[in-house]
């Protein structure tokens, strides 16, 4: 099985439409959504409504539970004086330009999504969340202490996660070991963004999972990941933030990818 997994679109138009013409050619066979469909660009109505037509299964992101709330707070984690002033904005153009079908949408939207899979020996469960399963906007880092990692996903259920938030691609093979001295291979996978990339590649960006018919917890070759990248209209976009009340610095970090 082939499954697409996209996350972060932050109301980038451009890049959605470009990641569904992308998707449509890689004859995969179904597709999820990981949140965070509004915020830091002018089209968060559109992009609710393209993947609402479509029936992606969704689950909400913490700029989706803040604004699904009309919450003057994004759950974002902003390190500078410049950026928190610049996330007041982002928020409250958003707030103010979500209609109410679109923001009850957001407010819906579940917090995970767990496909239990019955493959080889035994079950097999794919965790979806936004940040992690702990908290919707928890980062979960590569450099993630291994340790900490395992103690997660292992708390959460998890044999294969799937994760955003952090803008920033990967895929980490955490090993333990069982009682009985087996091997127990768990994927934590960062699908990176759509609409927001911050690994300083300004592509959009997103994940298939591939799933064998024989996938097991003891054979990490079972499960593999491919990590797509697709041009889209980047100046459109950020010439959109530049046309509106929005910080020009959202789109010069569109321009670069940070």
């Amino acid at each position: 099985m082939r499954i697409a997994f996209f996350s972060d679109i932050h109301a980038n138009l451009p890049a959605l439409e470009a990641f569904f013409k992308d998707v449509e050619t890689r004859d995969t066979d179904a597709i999820y959504c990981l949140g965070d469909l509004v915020g830091y660009n002018i089209w968060p109505n559109e992009v609710i409504d393209e993947v609402r037509k479509r029936g992606i299964p969704t689950i909400a992101g913490n700029y989706d539970f803040g604004i699904g709330r009309s919450s003057d707070d994004c759950g974002c984690a902003y390190k500078t004086d410049d950026e928190k002033e610049n996330g007041k904005v982002s928020i409250a153009y958003t707030n103010e330009i979500v209609k109410d079908e679109q923001r009850a949408y957001l407010r819906t939207l579940p917090a995970h999504i767990r496909l239990d899979f019955q493959l080889k020996d035994k079950p097999f469960s794919v965790l979806l969340v936004h940040g992690s399963p702990r908290k919707i906007n928890e980062y979960l880092f590569e450099d993630r202490d291994e340790k900490s990692m395992l103690r997660i996903m292992e708390q959460a259920g998890a044999d294969v996660m799937l994760f955003g938030h952090t803008h920033k691609p990967y895929h980490r093979i955490l090993n333990s070991v069982e009682t009985d001295g087996t091997d127990y291979f768990r994927h934590a996978i960062n699908i990176g963004s759509v609409g927001k990339p911050k690994d300083g590649d300004p592509r959009g960006g997103y994940v298939i999972l591939n799933i064998n018919a024989d996938a097991s917890t003891s054979n990490k070759e079972s499960i593999t990941v491919e990590f797509i990248r697709f041009e889209y209209d980047v100046e459109k976009a950020a010439k959109a933030v530049e046309d509106s009340i929005l910080p020009d610095a959202y789109a010069e970090s569109l321009r670069l990818g940070k």
